[in-house]
């Protein structure tokens, strides 16, 4: 009897400790980045380094491009300066270009680099956070590759790199791989992309991701927050997979406590842990780039 009751409380011990597991997720999640460890610094580890950001002092530009019958308005932003900054291009999301959304370009060329960013949606009068797709963007973002690479700066400059965030995403996706943009692209790098066509029926959304994901030959890098809505997360995962499965070149990173727009939420509902995240996913964004433009 007494081994029977000693039994038994081992058994209850066991399962409170299993429940307690079960609700402090934090003590038992695997984040894709932890499991390869790829992001390890010997340098920071060891001796404390941390490398330095660049930082320059940005002025901005208008232009535009044609697109068919379109004009598609520009804003490029470059470091101020004599230099040579690589040239990319920057593709928004579905809430489009506006005061909060066009400090993430900005950022980006405090890093060193030219940055051009169309705004698809003023191009042909669609209001910001659109419901539908208008498939002809995708070739306006197309045409921004082409219009990014037959800049002055971009003189020498064989190919450029797609930065996108949300939608752009997509429209990133579809320029590289449907407008056939690959050969003239270095890297595609993305936050939190849409990695499905916007009016796909729901367990698209939900459990598939576009088959242009599956097209991508080029180094591919991602970020998101652990908080991103399910629809967005599991696809993102399964593509990255997919792509691992086929050799490429092409990591994900989740950074714990922050869901969408941690890169841009505004000061009113901004957390210390949006800032840590963006900040750092912006060093790693500089260096994935500089590292395919050299």
């Amino acid at each position: 009897m007494i081994r029977i009751k000693g039994l038994a409380a081992a058994l209850c011990l066991a399962l409170l400790a299993g429940q307690a597991a079960a609700q402090a997720p934090w003590t038992t999640t695997r984040y894709p980045q932890d499991i390869a460890k790829w992001w390890w610094d010997d340098g920071w580890w060891e001796q404390g380094k941390i490398p330095g950001a660049a930082n320059h002092e940005v002025g901005a530009r208008a232009a535009g491009y044609r697109s068919g019958d379109v004009e598609v308005p520009v804003e490029i932003f470059a470091p101020k300066g004599a230099g040579r900054f690589p040239v990319v291009v920057f593709l928004h999301g579905r809430r489009g270009v506006d005061p909060v959304t066009r400090l993430v370009p900005l950022r980006l060329a405090a890093r060193g680099f030219t940055v051009v960013a169309p705004d698809l949606y003023a191009g042909r009068f669609i209001a910001p956070y659109p419901i539908r797709h208008d498939e002809a963007l995708e070739e306006d973002a197309a045409r921004a590759i082409d219009f990014a690479l037959a800049l002055p700066e971009a003189r020498g400059q064989a190919k450029t790199c797609i930065v996108s965030h949300t939608r752009g995403g997509y429209y990133s996706l579809k320029a590289l791989v449907t407008k056939g943009r690959q050969a003239k692209t270095a890297c595609y790098l993305s936050y939190y992309p849409h990695w499905q066509h916007p009016e796909a029926p729901e367990p698209e959304q939900v459990y598939r991701y576009a088959p242009e994901v599956d097209a991508l030959t080029l180094p591919v890098l991602v970020f998101f927050g652990e908080h991103e809505q399910y629809q967005r997360a599991r696809p993102i995962l399964a593509g990255i997979e997919s792509l691992q499965q086929k050799t490429r070149d092409a990591r994900v990173l989740v950074y714990p406590g922050v869901g969408r727009a941690f890169d841009f939420r505004p000061r009113e509902v901004r957390s210390f842990a949006d800032d840590l995240a963006a900040k750092d996913a912006m060093q790693r964004s500089a260096e994935f780039i500089r590292r395919h433009l050299p």
